[in-house]
């Protein structure tokens, strides 16, 4: 009988254990950028490089990154590099935006933040 509920309390304590484990996992850190043309129709293949802005308040750290628009016309960025696996909750960047398709030309600016899916939308210039 004592051996059985030694059992059974170790178990628990494993099983709560491993849920403790579990919910200390965090979102991951993503910047997605949508490019529209003028006319607000979503872009494949446009060339999406974010640069950190050093000059901010607070400042950001020097980042640069670029990658092409998916069929559905977004980059996404993974900000596990800039952030680090654990970043700070509530940690944040201020980054600018360039794209480029074909001689057209879009530029934005995005803050983002760690542990969230952060979205912003650059227009093409005709």
């Amino acid at each position: 009988m004592k051996n059985s509920f030694k059992i059974t309390t170790f178990l628990l304590m494993i099983a709560l254990s491993l849920g403790a484990l579990q919910s200390c996992k965090r979102d991951p850190s993503v910047l997605k950028i949508f490019v529209r043309s003028s006319s607000n129709q979503l872009e494949t293949g446009a060339k999406v490089t974010i640069v950190g802005d050093i000059n901010s308040n607070p400042p950001t750290n020097a980042y640069v990154d670029t990658v092409l628009t998916n069929s559905t016309g977004f980059a996404t960025f993974d900000m596990t590099e800039y952030f680090g696996e654990k970043g700070k909750k509530g940690a944040t960047g201020y980054f600018d935006i360039i794209v480029k398709k074909e001689g057209r030309q879009g530029s934005g600016r995005v803050r983002c933040r760690a542990h969230i899916t952060n979205v912003e939308t650059v227009i093409l210039e005709p």
